[in-house]
């Protein structure tokens, strides 16, 4: 049975949804053993309003917690007791075996580099989104691809691109259910030759890796199409990347909006796209598939959307767990190994 330490304070909506999510998944057939780490006097009443299998749900108490404003890196000496630092501590002690969090972003990959050892062979950690892309992948026909380093980097050398792109794939393999993914880097163009200095040198070394599907570069376009099952990049590039597809997103659905209300021809025609239209949403929707891990440490952490919602919620600890019970870390050493001398 996987056990999650779940940090459930901290997120944009507050305990509630934390706890409801957790709470659904307890009554559920998946067995997962769940640690609330948080404030009991917020916890238990959330609890007593909810139906859920107290087998399943324990309560780490504490009152301090870590905000979307606060710096981690104060807060770190001002609150050793926060909740995002104790459920880690709770992984780096075995207590649990992953870590979900909604809260603030730097704190979480702050509390795992505080508490977790980095994977030998893996110089920088990643944090990777999955988006919504037009083809399918994988046997399962998963409308989702995934995308590192999103954000946990600035700048790279070719031996992170490459440990980006191995513990990718071993995360594709195992949550996608995917036992070949395509992987690839993103650059300016397709030729190998092109990018960055330390793209071209990643490409000829993700190149000699024997059991690895590399497909070569691919630039931005190639994203929402779904070339590639993971794409490759630094982190300030992936992070414009992922923010500019949830931006597009937004600005089709609000002129969707604004032109249903103008003029009648206008609502015939989205009356009549209604139904491509609700697979756009369910597409984008990021409450279906949880959250973000942050790969390259001994232990997983599944980083779930600030905004995340009770669904959201169950989605990530049932995504931390599969990847526990399929031996990620495990995975990504046997990546690792691949990489010649």
């Amino acid at each position: 049975m996987a056990r999650i330490a779940l940090d459930v304070m901290g997120s944009d909506h507050g305990v509630a949804e934390m706890v409801a999510g957790a709470a659904r998944l307890s009554s559920e057939r998946q067995a997962i053993e769940m640690m609330l780490v948080g404030d009991a006097a917020l916890i238990q009443p959330a609890l007593e309003t909810l139906q859920y299998n107290p087998r399943y749900l324990h309560i780490v108490h504490t009152e301090q917690f870590i905000s979307m404003d606060d710096s981690p890196q104060v807060s770190l000496s001002d609150k050793p007791d926060a909740s995002i630092f104790k459920a880690a501590a709770l992984v780096r002690d075995g207590h649990a075996d992953a870590l979900v969090s909604a809260g603030n972003t730097g704190a979480v990959i702050l509390s795992c580099a505080q508490n977790f050892k980095v994977i030998d062979g893996i110089r920088r950690c990643a944090l990777a989104a999955v988006y919504p892309t037009e083809q399918r992948h994988g046997p399962k026909n998963d409308p989702f691809a995934l995308m590192l380093d999103v954000g946990a980097t600035l700048h790279v050398q070719a031996k992170d691109l490459v440990g980006f792109a191995l513990m990718g794939a071993a995360y594709a393999q195992i949550i996608s259910d995917n036992p070949n993914p395509k992987v690839a880097l993103l650059s300016n163009g397709t030729e190998e030759t092109k990018g960055a200095p330390e793209v071209v040198e990643a490409h000829q070394i993700l190149m000699a890796i024997e059991g690895l599907n590399f497909i070569g570069n691919v630039e931005g376009l190639d994203i929402p199409k779904g070339t590639a099952d993971v794409i490759v990049c630094e982190g300030f590039m992936g992070n414009v990347a992922l923010k500019m597809l949830e931006g597009v997103t937004e600005v089709a659905v609000e002129l969707a909006k604004d032109a249903y209300a103008r003029k009648f021809l206008w609502r015939l025609g989205l009356s009549m796209l209604s139904k491509g239209l609700r697979q756009l949403q369910s597409m984008t929707d990021w409450k279906q598939y949880g959250g973000a891990p942050l790969l390259g440490f001994s232990s997983l952490a599944i980083k779930a959307h600030g905004r995340s919602n009770s669904r959201a919620i169950r989605n990530a600890v049932k995504v931390a767990a599969k990847a526990v019970e399929g031996g990620l870390v495990e995975r990504i050493h046997e990546q690792l190994a691949k990489v010649p001398d």
